[in-house]
Formats: C-alpha cells, structure tokens, sequence
C-alpha cells in the first residue's frame, strides 16, 4: 500500500529542486496556459499567506518524459541515480511560480510572448487591496517593483528605492522566501498507481490515455528514445501508403503482443521500458510488414477501410514471428482468419481478451495448423441480405466494401482504375459510394421505406470523377445506356464490382432480381476467402450487435 505523506517546502527549496532537475513536470500534463493576471493572482495570495492548494508530487527513480524547456529557461536532466518528483498536480501552479519569480518570457500558440518578468508589486498597497499587478503604466515607477527583481535582485538594487519604502520591500521579500507550499509526497509508487492518482485528480479533464502514460514511462534520453517522435515517424511512412490512421493505442497493443503476448493496459503499463525499446525497432518492422500484406494481397488500398484497424494487432504478431511472407496453406489459413474475423464483428467488443485468443490462432498458423475456431459465420445470400444496411462505420459492411475493393473497381465511365482514399472514406454519404439503383429512383418505384435501399448489395465503389449530376434519380438502364456507348468495355467493368449488367436485370430496371443476384455474387466471392468446417453453414447466426459500429 503506497501511503501519500503530507509535508511543506519552502520557497527557496522549491525552486532550487526545479533549477536542479529534481522536480519535473511529466509530459502528459497539458501545456502551461495560466496567463500573467491568473499567475499574479496566486503570487497576491502568497504574499498575503493565503493557501493555494497542495502539491502532489510522485517519488520515483522511474525516468519519464518530461517537460525540457520553460519558455526561455533550459530545465537540466536530474543527476543519475537521484530520486525525481514528479508534479501530479499543481503542475500549473507550480509553472506560474517558477515563471514569475525568474522572470521568464512564454511563447504561446500563435508565436506571442508572455513576458512573466513584467509582473509587479504596488509598495504602495495595503494588505487588504491587490498588492501584485500586471499593469504598473501611470505609477511612478519608485512605487512599484517588479517580482523577479525583489526576489532575484542585489540589495542594493533595492536600497536605491526610497526608503520609506525599505521595510515594505523587506517585508514582502520575506513573505514570499518563507512561504511554506503545502505538499502530498507519493513515494516509490508503481506509474499505474501515479498515473491513476492523476487521473482521479484531473477530473475536470480529459483521463490519461495508455499512450500518454507510455510515452512518459519509456523516454530515454541516453537511448535517444522518444515514443511520440518514433510513433509521428511510423505515422509519417504510413501516410505514404494511406494507412496513417492506425492509432497510437494499436500500434501499443500490437508491441505489447509481440512483447507478452497480451494487450489490455495492464499489460502494455507493465511492460519493462529497456526490453520496449530494444523489441520497438522490429515490432516496427514487423507492423510495416502487415500493413504491406494488407494492401497488396488484400487489395486494401487505406487504412479507413479496414472493418478493424486492431487487425494490425495480430497480423504484426504473425510477421513478428514470420519474416517471409506466408505461402500455400499458410497464406490459406491467415486468409480464412482475416475474413472470419472481419465478418463475425469479431472485435467489436471485448476486444484485448479476443486477440489474446487469436495470437493463438496466429500460433498455429505460423506452425502450419489450421486453427479452430469456436464461433461461425453464415455467409448465405440471406444473411447478407439481411445484415447488410449500409453504413460506412459498421465493421460488417467493410469487411464486403473490402471485399469490393479486392476486384479492384474499374470506373463506368472509361475503365480506369478507381482510386480509393482514406479522406472520402469517412462518411456513408461520400459521393464516392455509389448507389447503383439510385436512392431517388428507388423511393419513386417501390416502398420508400424499404431497407434495401440503402443497403451494401446496392453500393458500389466509384471514382469522384462519375458526374452523379447526369444520373440523379435515373433508372440504370437509362444511366447505364450512356456509359455503354462511351465505354467499350462495361461489361467487364461492371464486373470488377461484382455485377453482371446482363443477368442481374439492370437493363430491365429489375430491382428484386439485382439486389437477389448481388447478395448470391458477394456471398459466393466470400466462400472463395475461407475455408469451410462441416455444417458450418447450418450454424447460428452471427448476432446483430456483433456487427455494428466500429470501435476500434
């Protein structure tokens, strides 16, 4: 049990353990925001013996990441083997302090300067009116002192003032040198234990996620090793590829696989910092190998498409533990598990306990078995036909946009290439999800309130360039007949979007027969994906909830 133990410091002690590198701020505090007036409030109240809080403070040899800089002053690394206590809270309490008394200038967002050296004490003042200004334009400046030179100044700086003035300013001096700031010390606690009384404290604000907590915990100065840095450069050859929205919390939970072969917080918060760093520079590679595999033998093109992006997770782990690209079965077995995965809502809940059961799938098939599994899919037309509503963020339905983008979509209008992007896969009404039976078309013809309308067996993937304002609420034998007299080739364009234009009844405007020979088309492009168990197909249905909104 860590037992917090109250205590007091005194002012000059307080700022000779910031100036020495023996109190840090740790990295995953937000910025220091007080402004001039909010800071001279507090020294007003130090001056008048007035409590301000307490300091709490965490006692540790762990190294964090921390705060380096102060606007213009250069905090110095804490001497090897030394105790550092860390700021859990006060942290801008204890920066405005600091500021001011050394009279430092902080650059803001937007390139302004705060310059906390113009802050000033009134001599003149009472103790029951303001005492410490940040205005002192229109006194006479024989009246008024700035903070940092009371506290920082020669004497005889100070003797220079008048002297009815002397023992104001001694006075003052004083009170600010004697000030005993109210402390919480937390000694040689765990970082999960710090890290939680943070949290608590900082109700107001947003929790500390494992990332931040990470990034503090594994910096190392020595290493040259920085996890915000190393994750924007991972994020930075990703974006080249349009996988850049992998989060931080994936690509944590995919080196904590590969490190213990689990994922949860507790688990990545436990992890020792050298063995994170020596394993970072591999599991790098090894996350840089599954987003290859993804997009070339998958056809992923992005990131945003992917029905999980925690699929990184165990795809890292299979590189991680197999260099070569995966052949014959191997490729067959991690084929199945993908679109089992992503067809089942696999991670749209409890997601850290199932990948922890799907490393031992990723076991053996990195062993050459088949792995078992003790859920099923129904991939028949009528469940597709069923669960398909359309909406970019269910996993369900990207798991058959990816399974669109395979073919490779070919675009109506001249057989180029579709071109699929992270920035329009965002949204269910991107104009670059095509409903091939257009909406407005559909709400004329049949009941307005039909699901399959807006449903994945009517969607198609298109390029920004299909002028959408040509089609509107026209039939496809209408639209279509245009695009066939520009397009040579429609016929097997239309196949790279799993569409027959002359069996599914497009020329006829059938709608019950395209959305019947669609569901059968996608239904039969999945049983070429996985590899079917016995009776597998007379199973229970995957449950609705499985299949909604993404979460990870």
């Amino acid at each position: 049990m860590y037992q917090p133990e109250p205590s007091s410091v005194a002012y000059p002690a307080l700022i000779s353990d910031i100036e020495k590198g023996m109190i840090k701020i740790p990295q995953f505090q937000r910025d220091f925001v007080w402004t001039k007036q909010k800071s001279a409030m507090l020294l007003d109240s130090i001056i008048k013996g007035y409590p301000i809080g307490t300091f709490i403070l965490w006692k540790t040899k762990e190294s964090l990441r921390s705060v380096r800089d102060l606007g213009d002053a250069k905090l110095p690394e804490t001497p090897p083997g030394d105790f550092i206590q860390y700021v859990l809270d006060g942290q801008q309490r204890i920066t405005s302090i600091f500021a001011s008394l050394q009279g430092l200038k902080i650059e803001r967002d937007g390139g302004a300067i705060d310059d906390f050296g113009q802050i000033f004490i009134d001599l003149k003042a009472s103790d029951d009116s303001e005492i410490v200004i940040i205005d002192a334009s229109g006194k006479d400046p024989k009246t008024v002192v700035r903070v940092v030179d009371l506290i920082n100044a020669p004497l005889s700086f100070l003797f220079a003032y008048p002297e009815a003035f002397h023992a104001r300013l001694d006075e003052l001096r004083t009170r600010i040198k004697n000030y005993a700031f109210s402390t919480v010390l937390l000694r040689e606690a765990p970082i999960n234990v710090a890290t939680e009384v943070f949290t608590r404290i900082n109700v107001s604000g947003n929790p500390l996620t494992v990332f931040q907590i990470m990034v503090a915990k594994t910096f190392d100065a020595t290493r040259d090793f920085d996890l915000a840095e190393q994750y924007d450069k991972l994020i930075e050859r990703l974006k080249d590829v349009e996988y850049e929205t992998i989060p931080p919390e994936v690509v944590l939970q995919a080196v904590s696989a590969i490190i213990v072969n689990d994922c949860d917080k507790r688990a990545i918060l436990g992890l020792e910092k050298q063995r994170f760093i020596d394993t970072w520079p591999a599991a790098v590679d090894a996350i840089e190998s599954a987003v290859d595999y993804l997009r070339n033998y998958y056809r992923i093109p992005v990131s945003a498409l992917l029905p999980y992006r925690a699929l990184v997770i165990p795809f890292a782990y299979f590189f991680y533990h197999h260099n070569d690209k995966p052949t014959d079965e191997k490729q067959l077995y991690l084929q199945d598990f993908f679109w089992r995965t992503s067809l089942a809502g696999r991670y749209s809940s409890s997601l850290e306990s199932r990948v922890v059961q799907d490393l031992k799938r990723i076991d053996d098939i990195c062993a050459g078995r088949l792995p078992e599994y003790d859920y099923s899919i129904d991939i028949s037309p009528r469940f597709i036909a069923e669960n398909g509503q359309f909406s970019a963020g269910r996993s369900y339905v990207k798991a058959i946009l990816c399974l669109l983008a395979y073919q490779e979509p070919k675009s109506f209008i001249d057989d180029s290439i579709v071109r699929i992007s992270n920035d329009w896969l965002k949204q269910a009404n991107s104009k670059n999800y095509h409903h091939f039976f257009p909406r407005a078309y559909l709400q004329k013809v049949i009941d307005p309130r039909d699901p399959r309308i807006n449903h994945i067996a009517n969607i198609t993937i298109v390029d920004d360039h299909l002028n959408k304002r040509k089609i509107r609420d026209r039939a496809p034998s209408d639209y279509m007949a245009d695009f066939k007299t520009k397009n040579k080739k429609l016929a097997q364009t239309m196949n790279t979007h799993l569409i027959d234009i002359e069996t599914f009844g497009v020329w006829n405007d059938d709608f019950d027969t395209f959305f019947q020979k669609r569901c059968e088309a996608i239904s039969e492009d999945i049983a070429t994906r996985i590899i079917a168990r016995p009776g597998e197909e007379h199973q229970q249905r995957v449950e609705l909830s499985d299949v909604e909104e993404v979460g990870v």
